[in-house]
C-alpha cells in the first residue's frame, strides 16, 4: 500500500527505489532487536521521503508529514517521517534551518531505525559509516557534531550486534 502511495503523490521512481532500499536495510537492523515493531519500521522506512514529491530539501520531512496525515497515518508513523533528517536535528540547529523551532532527533526505537537505515543508504545501495562520514564532512558546514550524533546511532544499533 506505501509504494501505491509513494505512487499516488508522484515521488519520483528514484526516491521510491530509495524508499524500498531504506526499508530492507532497516529491517536488517531491526532483526538486532527483540522488541521492535516491523509494521511501524515498513511504514515508516517506505514513507520517509514521500515529501520528495513535492521538495528535495530538507524541509521534505515536514511535507512527508503533512501528506501522511492526508491518509491517516498514525503519529507513530508521522514522527518517523519529521525524525529521518540526518541523525537527529536539534531545536537550535531546526531554527538555523530554517524548520519550525522544535526538535527532530528520533526517540522510539523504530524512528532510530529508519532514521541510521536512511543514513546508511545512498540513493538504492548500502553504504558504511565511513562513507557517510566522508560525505557529511564534505557537504554539511561544522559537520563534527552531526557526525558524532551519527556515529552515536551507529554505536546503539548496529556495534553492539557485529560479530
Amino acid at each position: 500500500m506505501e509504494i501505491e502511495l509513494l505512487r499516488k503523490e508522484n515521488t519520483p521512481e528514484n526516491v521510491i527505489d530509495h524508499c524500498e532500499a531504506v526499508y530492507k536495510k532497516a529491517m536488517k537492523i531491526a532483526s538486532n532487536f527483540d522488541n521492535v515493531d516491523g509494521d511501524l519500521i515498513k511504514k515508516g522506512a517506505l514513507l520517509h521521503d514521500i515529501g520528495r514529491s513535492k521538495t528535495h530539501d530538507i524541509t521534505h520531512a515536514i511535507e512527508g508529514v503533512e501528506i501522511a496525515k492526508k491518509y491517516s497515518y498514525s503519529d507513530d508513523v508521522l514522527n518517523i517521517i519529521e525524525r529521518h533528517i540526518g541523525a537527529g536535528i536539534t531545536e537550535d540547529e531546526a531554527i538555523e534551518l530554517g524548520l519550525p523551532k522544535k526538535s527532530y532527533v528520533p526517540q522510539t526505537i523504530e524512528e532510530k531505525i529508519v532514521a541510521h537505515a536512511d543514513n546508511l543508504v545512498s540513493g538504492s545501495e548500502e553504504v558504511d559509516l565511513d562513507f557517510v562520514i566522508k560525505k557529511w564532512q564534505r557537504r554539511i558546514a561544522n559537520s563534527d557534531e552531526n557526525i558524532k550524533k551519527l556515529i552515536e546511532l551507529d554505536n546503539e544499533l548496529i556495534k553492539p550486534f557485529e560479530e
